[in-house]
């Protein structure tokens, strides 16, 4: 017989995850408040993800009014240890690993789900929680007039670089720390409840500028190249040339990782979480590198090297 649930992993969210060891099909129980979080987004797109051949869990059984399901364990090898042993390592380990995802977010992208549009009234509520929750609460910063107009403007450009991208299936958290290594059909995708119709780089830019895990400026470039290639020569996207997609993979970085900003100030304030202040300071470097790169967003660069910057340091070491 099977021993008792073991907690499984704690996430961001109001879902709790329990396995149950030792059994022959090892299995994952999902605990998810009715009133917090919708099961049956997570059940549908489960199964488009399993048609569409890619290892997602398999739902063998839910209970939406009680918020309980019962899926098929994808192992406890998360990517994150795999990719920094990867790299400990040295030499280019963790590539494998990356064109597995990579080529499965190409088929990802083709999957037609019924999930909502990513739209202007999103892209905007996720950036606002830069200034709100981490300008304001986390760094006590209240805004001049400048720099919310100076904000406004850099939001506008993100939307339209969102918007102006092919959209297509978007996971919205493919990083590190959703997905698995497995020995069958790596990698194994979870945590794709909050699915969208969105920017075509949105999830790559989760993946190669992850929060969690620094790649290297030339290993984030090889992967881009090499994405962009796939979806030309499968007819995903019509040609585009390679500046102008790693613009929009750069600026739709910046528009995620204002929203990270925002996001991880929030679980530290509200909700207690004290790590994921320590992982503020590699979004702002990724938001500072890209504000390098090009001259519409250089004096917002230096607005966060010269204002965020020094505020963030003393808040971090105080």
């Amino acid at each position: 017989g099977a021993g008792p649930l073991v907690p499984a992993s704690d996430d961001a969210s109001f879902r709790r995850y329990y396995r149950l060891p030792d059994g022959l099909h090892p299995l994952i129980f999902v605990d998810a408040p009715p009133d917090k979080e919708d099961s049956r987004s997570f059940v549908s797109i489960a199964e488009n993800l399993n048609d569409a051949g890619l290892n997602a869990p398999v739902v063998f059984a839910a209970d939406y009014d009680l918020g309980f399901m019962m899926l098929s364990d994808l192992g406890t090898d998360l990517y994150l240890p795999a990719i920094e042993a990867a790299d400990e390592a040295g030499a280019d380990g963790s590539r494998p690993l990356y064109r597995d995802a990579i080529d499965a977010l190409c088929i990802m992208q083709s999957i037609k789900a019924e999930v909502p549009d990513y739209n202007i009234i999103l892209l905007r509520q996720e950036m606002d929680l830069f200034p709100h929750w981490f300008l304001g609460r986390e760094l006590g910063h209240d805004c001049t007039g400048a720099e919310v107009k100076m904000l406004d403007a850099v939001f506008a450009l993100m939307i339209k670089n969102a918007l102006e991208q092919p959209q297509v299936f978007v996971h919205r958290d493919y990083h590190s720390r959703n997905l698995m290594v497995t020995s069958d059909n790596n990698p194994g995708i979870i945590d794709f409840q909050d699915a969208v119709q969105g920017a075509v780089t949105y999830d790559l830019v989760s993946l190669l500028r992850d929060c969690y895990f620094k790649l290297p400026p030339d290993e984030v470039r090889h992967w881009v190249v090499y994405f962009r290639a796939r979806l030309i020569e499968q007819h995903r996207i019509d040609p585009v040339d390679e500046e102008t997609f790693m613009r929009w993979f750069d600026l739709m970085g910046l528009q995620r990782h204002l929203k990270c900003a925002g996001i991880f100030s929030r679980l530290h304030l509200r909700d207690g979480k004290e790590g994921y202040l320590g992982d503020i300071p590699l979004v702002i470097g990724y938001m500072k590198e890209v504000c390098t790169r090009y001259e519409d967003l250089a004096s917002f660069g230096g607005w966060l090297s010269e204002v965020v910057g020094p505020r963030l340091k003393s808040r971090l070491f105080e």
